[in-house]
C-alpha cells in the first residue's frame, strides 16, 4: 500500500486517540491536522523500518504533549470512542463513571491505556509509540487498571484470578 494510503487508513484511528486524549472534538480534529501536516512535511524522516501507524501516532503523542506545555489545558480523556448505538440508562452511568475515572488517573497512565484499550495495540506497539520499555508499559497498564477499579468501586474480586481454585 502506497504511504499516503497508509496515512489516510490511519486517520479514523488517530481521530479516535486524539479524542479521547482532548475529549474535545475541534482540538482533536486540529491535533490530527498537525499530525498529518508533520507526518507529510517530515515523510522522508520515516525510517521505514517500524509500523507507518506507530509513527504518527509517536506525532500525534508528541504534538499533544507539545500543547500541554504551551499551557492549552489539562488533558481530560476518554477510555472509550463514543458507542454508535447509545447504552441503556445504567451502561451511561457507567461509561460516565469511567470517563471521569480517566480523568483522574496521571497522563502516562491514560496514554498507555488509550492505545492498548481505545487502538488495540499491542504491548510492544504501544511501547514503542510512547517510546518506553515493554515492561515499564505493562506496569503502568497494571497501575491504570488497578485505580480504574478502585476509583469505580469495581475492586472486589469478584474478576477471574490465576491459580489453583477460587
Amino acid at each position: 500500500m502506497p504511504v499516503l494510503d497508509e496515512i489516510e487508513a490511519a486517520i479514523p484511528s488517530l481521530r479516535a486517540y486524539a479524542r479521547g486524549l482532548l475529549r474535545d472534538r475541534d482540538g482533536a480534529d486540529d491535533l490530527v491536522q498537525d499530525t498529518l501536516e508533520s507526518a507529510v512535511a517530515h515523510l522522508g524522516q520515516w525510517r521505514g523500518d517500524g509500523a507507518l501507524r506507530g509513527w504518527l501516532f509517536r506525532i500525534l503523542l508528541n504534538r499533544f504533549r507539545d500543547g500541554l506545555r504551551r499551557g492549552r489545558g489539562a488533558p481530560v480523556v476518554a477510555l472509550l470512542a463514543e458507542p454508535a448505538v447509545p447504552p441503556a440508562a445504567d451502561g451511561r452511568l457507567q461509561l460516565a463513571e469511567v470517563h471521569a475515572a480517566m480523568g483522574r488517573l496521571p497522563e502516562d497512565q491514560r496514554a498507555a491505556l488509550l492505545l492498548v484499550g481505545l487502538e488495540g495495540m499491542s504491548i510492544a506497539e504501544a511501547a514503542e509509540v510512547l517510546g518506553i520499555a515493554q515492561g515499564t508499559l505493562a506496569s503502568r497498564l497494571g497501575r491504570a487498571r488497578a485505580a480504574l477499579r478502585q476509583m469505580t468501586g469495581r475492586d472486589d474480586d469478584s474478576r477471574p484470578r490465576k491459580g489453583n481454585g477460587p
